[in-house]
């Protein structure tokens, strides 16, 4: 049980040790020893596109350089991309001696990764609390709970909002809100039986992720019912079933509408 509180304490003594922090959930920012990192400091737009696409793709190993131009820029050279990663790591050390390696970026040949030792970057975090969560759930309930709410006071929104019209962040932006969801979810269902009017809270803030996330409404019809208000509980069931037939023309789940018959014969 201890080793599950030490990978929480480990990663927030992480953050607070970090020299580089980055925030992608709800906003954009970067922040150097505590002090945010100015647009001027990163100069072109395509420096920053390059550190975030280096974010998105963080568990790829060795992003080659002509993949990474591929997917970013239609029209980019070699020397855009140079003039870019010459910026990011201006930005990220600007008292880097010449003829230095970088930091913060790995560089293998015409590959390159970012360096998640020695960077904070909440998705990550948020990522690593909720394995964290996922783990410890069926041995350490109170830790389980500890990450999943670590994990979801880091979302702050979509993942990098400011590229909500580009085609290359959108894979990690869905894989980010279905975590945010499961993890609403799961820490709903854990608090049922000792907070049922927090489980409801969460599953209300997966719905407005998703309306269409039905085990939000199923484990909202069980908060209910823990709270003593059946009537809310099916109101919550045929508001599930108006959402879905609107949005896919389709029912709800069976176990959905046994937990609804079981809620009617309490």
């Amino acid at each position: 049980m201890a080793d599950f509180q030490e990978k929480i304490s480990a990663l927030a003594s992480f953050k607070e040790k970090a020299i580089i922090k980055v925030a992608t959930l709800g906003q954009f920012k970067v922040w150097r020893n505590g002090e945010a990192i100015s647009s001027k400091a990163w100069g072109r737009d395509k420096t920053i596109q390059l550190f975030e696409f280096l974010i998105a793709n963080r568990h790829r190993k060795s992003l080659h350089k002509e993949l990474i131009m591929d997917q970013l820029w239609e029209d980019a050279d070699d020397r855009d991309f140079k003039v870019a990663m010459h910026g990011i790591n201006k930005a990220l050390e600007p008292d880097r001696p010449a003829r230095t390696e970088p930091a913060f970026i790995i560089r293998q040949g015409v590959s390159y990764q970012l360096d998640l030792e020695k960077i904070w970057i909440d998705v990550e975090a948020f990522e690593q609390l909720i394995i964290i969560g996922n783990n410890a759930i069926n041995e350490d309930k109170e830790s389980a709970i500890l990450a999943y709410q670590n994990a979801i006071d880091l979302f702050e929104g979509m993942f990098l909002p400011n590229r909500i019209y580009e085609d290359w962040p959108a894979e990690e932006r869905e894989r980010t809100q279905v975590l945010i969801l499961n993890t609403n979810i799961s820490l709903a269902e854990l608090l049922i039986d000792v907070n049922p009017t927090e489980s409801i809270r969460l599953t209300q803030n997966a719905i407005a992720i998703d309306p269409c996330w039905e085990d939000a409404y199923r484990v909202q019809m069980q908060a209910y019912q823990a709270k003593g208000n059946r009537p809310q509980a099916i109101k919550t069931y045929k508001t599930c079933v108006d959402i879905l037939d609107k949005e896919y023309g389709i029912s709800p789940l069976p176990e959905t509408n046994l937990l609804l018959e079981e809620i009617k014969k309490a």
